[in-house]
């Protein structure tokens, strides 16, 4: 579930495999704002999946969202759907599947789980780079901190303390500094005038040198960001996905270069790649989870 789109898979015992997405409507005013943009989601969501399956037939339900949720199951922070502060989501799932087990966890850290799953690296890394940036981080196959006990924020590392606000109230965030709107915000300063996505994409793969500046000071945010978690943690591997990302592989390549001149003597870290799922890596996650991983 996110700020803006929900994707659904279902997957059968046989392995026969059924997905499908849908958009939240369009919010009426300051209804996005109130819990009647909430209950007018959550309809949507009950007829969406309704469509796909018969939802008390479910053996498990796993949910990726980027909510933070209390220990009761209600939404306490959701920036992209404000209106569904304080909603009983557990509630409303459990009433919606039945007898289902249902399993709610952070999208950065299921789409973590998901990439380390793919490659079979026990040891990981995970940014998610798109409107925000998520991610997740893996340890001996399971996520830190662990479902249930709050998520990796990764994209709430400060790396300039002096740097853009930040929609969390912060300055220089990992976000702020380096997800798709803030590159081409940057991008835009350096132009002189508005640049859209479309045109920032193509003035990269031309040689601009205003886009490449912008995308590289990205990328700089972001090697920032993995060496400082990997002096904590030591993962075996780095994967860096999302949908801005997946539409920029020059990003990738940016943050391991950097990331390889921000090495310490004797303390080599690890070698950073594209992710394999692009943006279905928390979809991948929530199945997983569903699955009873990573008990």
């Amino acid at each position: 579930m996110g700020g803006t789109k929900v994707a659904l898979r279902l997957e059968h015992d046989d392995l026969s495999i059924r997905e499908a997405s849908f958009r939240w409507a369009e919010p009426d005013g300051t209804d996005a704002m109130t819990s009647g943009g909430a209950t007018r989601d959550l309809e949507l969501l009950a007829r969406h999946i309704g469509e796909l399956c018969d939802p008390g037939r479910l053996t498990g339900v796993g949910v990726a969202l980027p909510a933070t949720l209390d220990a009761t199951g209600t939404v306490t922070a959701w920036p992209g759907r404000p209106g569904w502060a304080g909603v009983d989501l557990w509630g409303a799932l459990s009433a919606l599947f039945g007898e289902a087990e249902v399993r709610c966890a952070d999208d950065g850290d299921l789409a973590a789980l998901a990439e380390a799953h793919v490659a079979g690296c026990p040891d990981l890394l995970y940014l998610g780079v798109g409107t925000g940036i998520g991610g997740g981080i893996v340890l001996n196959g399971k996520p830190v901190p662990g479902v249930g006990r709050g998520s990796c924020e990764v994209g709430h590392l400060i790396v300039d303390r002096d740097g853009p606000l930040c929609d969390c109230g912060r300055r220089g965030c990992v976000q702020a500094a380096a997800s798709g709107p803030a590159t081409l915000r940057r991008a835009a300063r350096r132009r002189g005038e508005e640049v859209a996505f479309t045109v920032l994409r193509q003035a990269v793969r031309d040689g601009k040198q205003w886009a490449v500046a912008a995308l590289r000071e990205s990328g700089r945010a972001l090697a920032t960001a993995v060496a400082g978690v990997c002096e904590l943690v030591h993962p075996s591997l780095v994967l860096i996905g999302g949908g801005f990302a997946a539409a920029m592989p020059e990003l990738v390549a940016m943050v391991a270069e950097r990331t390889t001149a921000l090495e310490r003597p004797g303390h080599p870290l690890p070698p950073v790649r594209p992710a394999t799922l692009g943006g279905l890596s928390s979809l991948h996650g929530a199945v997983l989870l569903a699955r009873g991983l990573p008990d």
